[in-house]
C-alpha cells in the first residue's frame, strides 16, 4: 500500500481532531466539525484551508510566455506582472488535460497552480514541450498553499499582513513580508466569497495558520474541510477536474468557451474545438435543481420522459438553499433553461429542472 503524503500542516489537524481521508494520494482534512457547519462558516464569516495537496509547477525562462500560449486555451500574453488567470489545457482532440490558474509573476516566470490529481501528468505534459530558454520546476514539496474565503477573509489579512490588502484586486497577486519570508497572496478562490490564497514556505506555515486562526477566533473564523470545499464549489457550478471535466470533456461542453480566446493563434486543441464549435450541436454541462427532497450524485442518470439524455456529474444538497442541486452532461436539445428532467437515484426517479447558475449568488469582490 502506497504512503500517504502529508501537509506540513498535518500536526495541527490532527490536534483540531479532523476527520482525515486520501485525496490524491494525500492524507488531507475531509472536514474538521461537519461539512455543513463548515460549509455556513465560509458563507457567514469566513475559514481556513489547506491546500498544499494541489500541484505548483513553476515555469521560466525566454521562451515560456509563447509556450503556454501553445499549451494553454486563454490569453497568457495579456497578463500583466503579477495577474492571474483561469485557464484549460487541452489535448489535440479538445479534451481538457487540466483546468489551472496561471500567475505571472516576472516578465518570463509563471506560477502554475493545477489539480492534485494532475500533477506528475502536467508535469510531464509540459516537460514535452519544452526547448532551449525553458525551465520546468515542480515546486509543490516546498511551498504550503492555503486559502482564507469568506465575508471576513480581508479583515483578518489586514491585521496580519497590514494596510494594502484591500488595495488587492481580483485575480491579482502580490508579495508580502511575514518576518523574513516572501508570501504571494492573490484574490482568488473556489468558493463564491471574497477570499484569498497564500504561498509560502513551508517552514513559516505552522505560524502562519496559527495567527490567521487566533485573529479570526473572536469573528468566527474557522479551519475548513474539503468536504465543505465541494459543496461550496457546487453551489457556484465551479467544475471540480476527475468529476465535471477531463480528457474526455471539452471546454465547450462544459461551458468554459469564455477561456478560448481564438484570435490569439494557434493553441494545443485548437482544429478539435473549432470544428465542434462549428457543428453547434453538442452536449452541454447544466444546472439543475432537484423539485422533491433527495440529494444527486455522481453518475446518476438523466432522463427526459423516460429516455437517457446524460448523467450527473456532481450534486449535493445545497446548505445554502436546502435543496438538492447538481451538474451534469446532457444532449444539447436538453440543455435550455427550464426544462424538465428526471433524475435516477438509487430507488427512485426524482423530478428535477435546469436552472441558471450560479446556484448560490457569489459575493466576490470584483
Amino acid at each position: 500500500m502506497a504512503i500517504l503524503k502529508r501537509t506540513p500542516l498535518y500536526s495541527r489537524h490532527q490536534a483540531a481532531q479532523a476527520r482525515m481521508f486520501n485525496f490524491c494520494g494525500w492524507e488531507t482534512p475531509l472536514q474538521f466539525s461537519s461539512i455543513m457547519e463548515e460549509h455556513r462558516t465560509v458563507r457567514t464569516s469566513g475559514g481556513l484551508f489547506d491546500l498544499s495537496h494541489m500541484g505548483r509547477l513553476k515555469l521560466s525562462g525566454s521562451k515560456s510566455l509563447p509556450l503556454l500560449e501553445y499549451l494553454t486555451t486563454n490569453r497568457v500574453s495579456t497578463l500583466a506582472i503579477h495577474q492571474v488567470q483561469y485557464s484549460v489545457m487541452c489535448n489535440p482532440q479538445g479534451g481538457i488535460v487540466d483546468d489551472l490558474t496561471i500567475y505571472r509573476l516576472s516578465g518570463e516566470e509563471f506560477l502554475l497552480c493545477v489539480n492534485a490529481c494532475n500533477r506528475e501528468k502536467d508535469f510531464y505534459w509540459i516537460r514535452e514541450y519544452l526547448r532551449g530558454g525553458m525551465q520546468l520546476q515542480d515546486l509543490t514539496e516546498d511551498l504550503v498553499q492555503l486559502a482564507l474565503q469568506g465575508p471576513y477573509a480581508e479583515k483578518v489579512l489586514m491585521e496580519v499582513f497590514g494596510g494594502k490588502i484591500p488595495q488587492l484586486g481580483y485575480f491579482w497577486a502580490e508579495n508580502f513580508a511575514l518576518d523574513a519570508n516572501n508570501i504571494l497572496i492573490s484574490r482568488t478562490g473556489y468558493t463564491g466569497e471574497d477570499g484569498f490564497e497564500l504561498y509560502l514556505p513551508k517552514d513559516t506555515a505552522e505560524r502562519l495558520w496559527q495567527e490567521i486562526l487566533a485573529r479570526g477566533t473572536d469573528i468566527g473564523i474557522k479551519p475548513i474541510g474539503l468536504g465543505a470545499r465541494d459543496t461550496l464549489r457546487i453551489e457556484m457550478k465551479y467544475c471540480l477536474y476527475g468529476n465535471d471535466i477531463s480528457e474526455q470533456t471539452t471546454p465547450l461542453e462544459a461551458g468554459l468557451q469564455w477561456v478560448i480566446k481564438w484570435d490569439k493563434g494557434d493553441f494545443i486543441g485548437r482544429r478539435s474545438l473549432e470544428e465542434q464549435r462549428q457543428a453547434g450541436h453538442y452536449r452541454r454541462l447544466i444546472g439543475f435543481q432537484l423539485l422533491e427532497k433527495g440529494v444527486p450524485r455522481p453518475h446518476y442518470q438523466i432522463s427526459s420522459s423516460g429516455t437517457i439524455v446524460g448523467e450527473v456529474t456532481s450534486g449535493t444538497l445545497s446548505p445554502s438553499l436546502g435543496k438538492g442541486i447538481g451538474m451534469g452532461y446532457v444532449a444539447h436539445d436538453y440543455s435550455k433553461i427550464g426544462t424538465y428532467l428526471e433524475i435516477h437515484m438509487r430507488n427512485k426517479v426524482v423530478g428535477a429542472e435546469v436552472v441558471s447558475t450560479p446556484f448560490y449568488p457569489g459575493k466576490v469582490k470584483r
